[in-house]
């Protein structure tokens, strides 16, 4: 390997390992200014080697010229909305409704409970590590093409860790991955003060400034606002890579260098319920808008045996907080 080469691909390696730490671990080691010379230095190298330039470098995040029209692409799989619960009751109607498709187990059913981040869905698709197309949700059939849009996040890796699977695959194969797009309410009203000074029309909310950016037709301007992502489903988990629980397709997305949510387990409703009252107050030291927690049910085989209605998986139930009073 030539002195150009590996010192481009020692740059990219701790600009990754530095997009992991911020965005996966929240264990940043460098200011932003740092950061940006490290990029700054990649992005001089590969000018003056533009011979080794590959798609997964960091630097490809930000280019492209204004798209005439968004493509529709068909998903791989439905992707559906969740059905919603607004107090106790519904939530014990949600258990009882489980538990009776499932034989009423003896044992309590155990739930995977997570922060219902107020954000745009979209799908990922990787092939052989890399990040090769990403979609909005659409109708749940068919979404627009935002790949190139969605490159601009630093959060999102252009190319995953390798780690080893239980079905003898890895996740360097087709990955195909559900997330949430969304600001922190920070970014959201820098982007919101920055859009006054210029005299430009602002937004209503974070969810609202989220959508507008992703389909921008011109990738410019979502590379200069702070989208951020989270993801929280692999598509086939249980199938096609092996998994056995929702909570570890949450510990698989983190190796793989998504950043993810880290669900809470709780066996039976009464340990639901306990968390439902103590996020209540909780939701707010986040530092984005969560607007109520998603259930689910753990076991990839029980979501299996409970299947779904043409709208919505009977596995996984949202819990809606009531909105905030302005």
């Amino acid at each position: 390997m030539t002195r150009p080469a590996a010192d481009i691909e020692r740059l990219r390696e701790e600009i990754r390992r530095h997009d992991r730490l911020y965005h996966v671990e929240a264990a940043p080691e460098i200011s932003d200014r740092e950061y940006d010379r490290l990029l700054e230095r990649l992005i001089a190298l590969e000018a003056a080697h533009p011979e080794l330039v590959t798609a997964d470098s960091p630097t490809r995040r930000v280019g492209g010229a204004p798209l005439p029209v968004f493509t529709s692409v068909r998903h791989a799989a439905p992707m559906q909305s969740l059905d919603n619960t607004y107090n106790e009751a519904e939530l014990r109607a949600f258990d009882e409704r489980v538990r009776k498709v499932l034989g009423d187990p003896e044992d309590p059913i155990r739930y995977l409970v997570e922060p219902k981040i107020d954000g745009v869905a979209v799908n990922l698709v990787f092939e052989e590590g890399a990040f090769v197309l990403g979609t909005t949700r659409g109708d749940g059939v068919a979404g627009d093409d935002i790949t190139q849009n969605l490159r601009t996040i630093r959060g999102l890796p252009l190319a995953l860790n390798d780690v080893a699977l239980p079905s003898g695959r890895t996740s360097r194969g087709r990955f195909e991955v559900r997330g949430e797009a969304y600001l922190t309410r920070d970014g959201f009203s820098a982007m919101n003060a920055q859009a006054e000074a210029e005299g430009e029309k602002t937004f209503v909310n974070p969810r609202n400034a989220t959508a507008g950016t992703l389909k921008n037709l011109d990738p410019s301007i979502p590379a200069s606002r702070p989208l951020q992502l989270l993801a929280y489903q692999v598509v086939d988990a249980g199938e096609r890579h092996g998994l056995r629980r929702q909570s570890e397709i949450l510990d698989l997305l983190r190796a793989a260098g998504l950043p993810s949510n880290r669900g809470e387990n709780a066996a039976g409703i009464e340990a639901v319920l306990e968390l439902v009252h103590a996020w209540e107050s909780k939701r707010f030291d986040l530092p984005y808008e969560v607007d109520g927690l998603v259930i689910k049910v753990d076991d990839l085989g029980q979501q299996q045996d409970l299947g779904s209605t043409s709208k919505a998986p009977r596995w996984a139930i949202a819990f809606k907080y009531p909105a905030e009073e302005a």
